[in-house]
């Protein structure tokens, strides 16, 4: 018992050795550790990541230790050089440039984010570098967060409040801040995935009417789990009087919520979109917007990130904007940064990752 706990405070002094440590060690350690793979972190991930990366015994690590910024460029192209492994963030571009900075030893690339927008697949392939990502784990989370940021901007809440604060709440008017309700009301999902489906199961107490979706193909098995019906895309945006964009960014995706859209939908209509901010082109949005085309737009996700403060959709009334927060539950991070670092690590030792994109 005494010798295995030896060794497991043995190989976990390992796992958090340094990079940078050069003396003081003894040369047995420093055996074991040229053996052990070297990764780098571009950010500060929540504690459960970390305590998997520190107790694996199984490489050393270095991580930009901050949360609140970004690795600079410049210093993440210094940082990766010769590394076996990277775990990223969807903050940092993972392009020809990177790759070629961190040369050949590179062979697993793990981001802690279901999007991979930010990485150049094509690159990747073409190094055979394997790449590991996070969905499943932030479904819930997501879908909650789309139905707040919904019922946010229909019942115009974020005016109420500031109406509240600022003395504006006076008399009693019969149709001072009025919204709009999902009772007996048509909600359409653009893009019917796991994430679509579980907004539908949370909406649905509400007396829903009818669920529409469109896709790049009927959805069956997962339609019939919603009872929602295959539409047209022409057909989504005129009938429905809640839309939810679901779909991944992708050359077919990008701005496809457009004035072609828009000029469609109901003048009652809200739009709400938790997918990507490259899917929704937002000069044809402030158009549609500030002419009562629509009704209202909530948004958790902007070109670029973060919005700049002056940007004209800041100055609307009727679009709540948020900072990209669909997935920032305790719960969901963390689970988010265990299957990163557990897909870095099952990457290394050359096994399956728990999820895998397939380039």
């Amino acid at each position: 018992m005494w010798s295995s706990l030896v060794a497991l405070r043995r190989l976990q002094r390992i796992a958090v050795a340094p990079l940078n440590i050069t003396g003081g060690l003894t040369g047995s350690v420093h055996r074991e550790m040229s053996t052990m793979k070297r990764v780098y972190v571009t950010r500060q991930i929540p504690p459960d990541g970390l305590k998997i990366l520190r107790e694996s015994g199984q490489v050393q690590f270095e991580l930009w230790n901050s949360d609140d910024d970004t690795v600079p460029r410049k210093e993440l192209l210094q940082k990766v050089k010769g590394v076996d492994g990277l775990l990223c963030m969807l903050t940092e571009k993972i392009d020809a440039e990177l790759l070629d900075a961190a040369g050949p030893n590179l062979k697993v690339l793990s981001t802690m984010s279901v999007g991979f927008d930010h990485l150049n697949l094509e690159e990747l392939k073409k190094r055979g570098i394997r790449v590991g990502y996070t969905p499943e784990v932030l479904t819930d989370s997501v879908a909650e967060l789309t139905v707040a940021l919904l019922l946010t901007t229909s019942r115009r809440l974020v005016e109420a409040t500031h109406e509240a604060k600022t003395g504006g709440w006076g008399t009693w008017r019969t149709l001072w801040l009025c919204g709009h309700e999902l009772a007996n009301s048509t909600v359409g999902i653009l893009g019917l995935g796991r994430i679509g489906v579980a907004i539908a199961e949370r909406l649905a107490p509400f007396k829903v009417k009818k669920f529409i979706y469109t896709d790049v193909e009927p959805r069956p098995e997962l339609a019939s789990s919603i009872n929602a019906e295959y539409v047209s895309f022409d057909e989504l945006a005129k009938q429905s009087d809640f839309l939810a964009v679901c779909c991944a960014l992708t050359p077919e995706t990008k701005e496809i919520c457009n004035k072609d859209l828009f000029s469609k939908m109901k003048s009652n209509a809200i739009f709400i979109n938790t997918s990507r901010g490259g899917v929704v082109n937002q000069e044809d949005l402030y158009e549609a917007l500030s002419t009562g085309q629509i009704a209202g737009a909530g948004l958790d996700v902007t070109v670029p990130e973060p919005l700049p403060t002056d940007h004209p959709l800041f100055t609307l009334k009727n679009c709540v904007i948020l900072p990209h927060v669909a997935s920032a539950s305790y719960s969901t991070r963390n689970a988010m940064s265990s299957m990163a670092a557990n897909n870095l690590l099952l990457g290394l030792k050359g096994k399956p990752m728990i999820k895998e994109l397939k380039l």
